[in-house]
């Protein structure tokens, strides 16, 4: 069906925005909502989410209201959208009592085109009292999976934005994720009561990012090889569990010589903000944090997600990869996964609060992801799947660039099950897998020997696997659930589904790990994101006339140009104003801005940051910069958000 796009919205997405026109769904959700429908929207990282409400915000009379909860991040956002001409600022707990004065004073002169807002804030009677006084263009409800009792990163706040529409009944509403199940999807329909509404569900499928799982042998040596083969001097993101791993692995990669930064919750406040405000800002920049830090972050040139410890939902894996490579270039989501992610996960599902069911939900999570870890077809095809989308296998993955082989596991599973069943039956005893592999290679050490574990019969009796090989099978074992952790102590125990293998009633195939992670893409392989010949120079001296420039303003590199535009820019040697013009990315605004100063750059001038104050567009009244809060007097039930970390583990 085609779809009829305003002119005016046409007209603002080539003038402000500088593209020639809409992605995909954007042009039928700018149609819809410019026109005063609702809309639900869930669309992956990347995808343009944010213009289904920043150019119907332009377009219809009034000022567009974004709820998000990223308060860190809303400086930026505003920033971004001011270097474009748009008139936009925020309201939250980092300014003082002037700053807000002249926020709500532009927004009350029909000067703002923008206002974002946190959801808390419309707890507080004056915030909507300003709303009800000032004209609204449309409410976007930004991050909607929050709403979501099951979703990864559930705020009780959202709830209340169900109240929108009975407030505001002829104001247009516009819910935007870029992760959602199924069920997600019709409990966000369900709790924001957007059942009317038009759904727009594009595909999850990010072509760009190579996701690769690895059975993890020295993690970290993994990780620094991954980063001085394929991403030196790239920025990139590693999630780890804890926080104590997040410090030592920030530490030794600046031993190594990487620049690195630790994130997480446990970190002041003022210490978070600077790294955030670094990462946002610098080039080639790691970021080591637990899933406190990401979400929303607008960084473009993200080349790779790294996690060095299991997810604990398909979900959150794929809203924390999804941030690598919003550009469209290639990048690379990694994983480093073995047996004891396994067992702390189960470990963790099984001491949580809550009841049995919310429990097996947890389970149902992580099982979901254990499948994706332990598949043997296209990683693309499978977390497609789990998203209820269809698809083919994409030769972008480890699994279809190098197939895994499988094996009849059958003999090797009973070996592992008989093994942990005699520890029971006979010594009444229950161990985890370390003794139960060296009982099964016939280690006679210190603890088999007090054990008296040598005298069982199945002592010795797996000398044809390896160390390794037999962890990867109690690893698998746990993951099909042919084996259980119980106990403070993750301990090993049977299941209800061991009793067919070791009867010899059901067969178990298992995945083969490779010896070693081999890598599946070089630098020389990536060949989307390459140069023509003699481009790269100019794409440097581009880099650093956009450092230049980013710095004097004080705000992050690709407020000023995305990689991808200065890449175009680079092969395409514009020599006027008019051509520079017809880069995708470059609206009038940007033009006027850096025009100059980019031509200066390919005419061979040194870089040099030629983008002064005067060349600005004019902007609304500013708010305080995110890394620097300033005190507010009084109470206020605002505060800045962060998921919530799992216990603090040394794993």
């Amino acid at each position: 069906m085609t779809t009829t796009v305003p002119d005016a919205a046409l007209e603002v997405l080539q003038r402000v925005f500088g593209y020639d026109a809409f992605r995909g769904d954007q042009a039928r959700v700018v149609a819809h909502v410019v026109a005063g429908g609702d809309a639900l929207v869930l669309m992956p990282t990347g995808a343009g989410k944010s213009l289904c409400y920043q150019v119907p915000s332009l377009v219809r009379g009034g000022t567009g209201v974004v709820v998000s909860p990223l308060i860190a991040l809303m400086q930026d956002q505003v920033d971004a959208l001011t270097a474009l001409g748009v008139r936009a600022g925020f309201l939250n707990s980092t300014q003082d009592p002037d700053q807000r004065r002249a926020v709500e004073q532009a927004y009350l002169a029909g000067e703002l085109d923008l206002l974002y807002l946190a959801p808390e804030r419309l707890r507080v009677a004056s915030t909507v009292r300003l709303l009800e006084r000032g004209r609204i263009a449309l409410f976007a409800i930004d991050e909607a999976h929050c709403v979501a009792q099951w979703g990864h990163d559930f705020r009780p706040d959202y709830l209340l934005l169900s109240e929108l529409h009975e407030r505001w009944p002829d104001v247009p509403r516009l819910a935007l994720t870029a992760t959602a199940t199924p069920e997600t999807h019709a409990e966000i329909a369900q709790r924001l009561d957007l059942g009317d509404a038009l759904h727009v569900v594009a595909s999850f499928d990010r072509p760009n990012i190579q996701y690769r799982i690895a059975p993890k042998d020295e993690p970290r040596k993994q990780l620094l090889q991954l980063l001085r083969d394929e991403h030196p001097g790239e920025a990139g993101i590693v999630y780890c569990l804890s926080r104590k791993s997040v410090e030592q692995t920030a530490a030794w990669l600046a031993a190594q010589g990487v620049a690195a930064l630790p994130y997480h919750a446990g970190l002041d406040a003022p210490v978070r903000q600077r790294h955030q405000a670094r990462f946002l800002r610098e080039d080639g920049l790691v970021m080591v944090a637990t899933i406190a830090f990401g979400m929303g972050i607008d960084k473009p040139d993200v080349r790779f997600v790294a996690h060095l410890d299991l997810p604990k939902s398909v979900e959150g894996y794929y809203q924390e990869t999804g941030r690598a490579g919003r550009d469209g270039l290639p990048s690379t989501a990694w994983l480093a996964y073995g047996l004891a992610d396994v067992v702390q996960q189960r470990k963790m599902i099984d001491e949580s609060e809550g009841d049995l069911a919310h429990r097996r939900r947890l389970t149902q999570h992580l099982d979901a992801m254990l499948a994706l870890c332990e598949t043997v077809a296209c990683r693309r095809v499978q977390l497609l799947a789990y998203f209820g989308q269809e698809s083919e296998a994409c030769g972008n993955c480890d699994t279809c660039l190098v197939p895994p082989e499988t094996w009849d596991g059958t003999v090797a599973a009973q070996k592992v099950l008989s093994t942990v069943y005699r520890l029971d039956r006979e010594r009444g005893q229950r161990f985890g897998a370390g003794q139960v592999v060296d009982v099964l290679l016939g280690k006679r050490t210190p603890k088999v020997a007090q054990s008296r574990h040598d005298e069982l019969s199945v002592f010795g009796i797996g000398g044809e696997l390896s160390e390794g090989e037999w962890r990867g099978v109690v690893r698998q074992l746990l993951a099909q659930g042919l084996l259980a952790v119980t106990g403070s102590y993750q301990v090993l125990a049977l299941t209800e589904a061991s009793r067919p293998v070791l009867a010899g009633e059901q067969q178990v195939r298992l995945r083969k790990d490779p010896v070693r992670s081999a890598r599946t893409r070089s630098r020389s392989s990536s060949a989307p994101a390459d140069l023509p010949p003699g481009a790269a120079p100019v794409f440097e001296r581009l880099r650093a006339w956009r450092a230049a420039a980013a710095s004097e303003q004080g705000v992050p590199a690709y407020v000023v140009f995305h990689d991808a535009t200065l890449r175009e820019i680079a092969t395409t040697l514009p020599a006027t104003t008019a051509e520079l013009g017809r880069v995708s990315g470059i609206g009038e605004g940007k033009l006027a801005r850096y025009g100059a100063g980019v031509l200066e750059v390919l005419a061979g001038a040194p870089p040099a940051a030629t983008a002064g104050p005067a060349a600005a567009p004019a902007a609304a009244p500013a708010a305080a910069p995110a890394a620097a809060p300033a005190a507010s007097p009084g109470p206020d039930p605002e505060e800045d958000w962060h998921e919530q970390e799992p216990p603090d583990e040394d794993g």
